[in-house]
């Protein structure tokens, strides 16, 4: 059974770093182009970023660009977002997700999804 766990989130303040993980388990990683997304408390789960199977291909949405960072590890089947100078407004639910189609950050392009992990960014 294809499994998508993330891990890494909690409290932090203003400015601060924090690196998020999503764990593959039930199949291989590196056929799937995996993305990133966020929701906050009444607005729709968005783009944060992806990175292409192979790793060479990434995005992100304006507003985390030059903050965040994606990168994965195909052996340890584990793809990851570094989050750093983080904002208030960073504040959401992250989830990961497989495509087995094309990286994008549309939602409606991943079939597999993870349960999400909560970050808050508050002094």
């Amino acid at each position: 059974q294809l499994q998508l766990v993330e891990s890494g989130g909690g409290l932090v303040q203003p400015g601060g770093s924090l690196r998020l993980s999503c764990a593959a388990s039930g199949f291989a990683l590196d056929y799937y182009d995996i993305g990133w997304f966020r929701q906050a408390p009444g607005k729709e789960r968005e783009g944060v970023s992806y990175i292409s199977r192979s790793g060479g291909i990434t995005n992100y949405a304006d507003s985390v660009k030059g903050r965040f960072t994606i990168s994965r590890d195909n052996a340890k089947n584990t793809v990851y977002l570094q989050m750093n100078s983080l904002k208030p407004e960073d504040t959401a639910v992250y989830y990961c997700a497989a495509s087995g189609s094309f990286p994008t950050l549309d939602k409606y392009s991943y079939a597999w999804w993870g349960q999400g992990t909560q970050v808050t960014v508050s002094s």
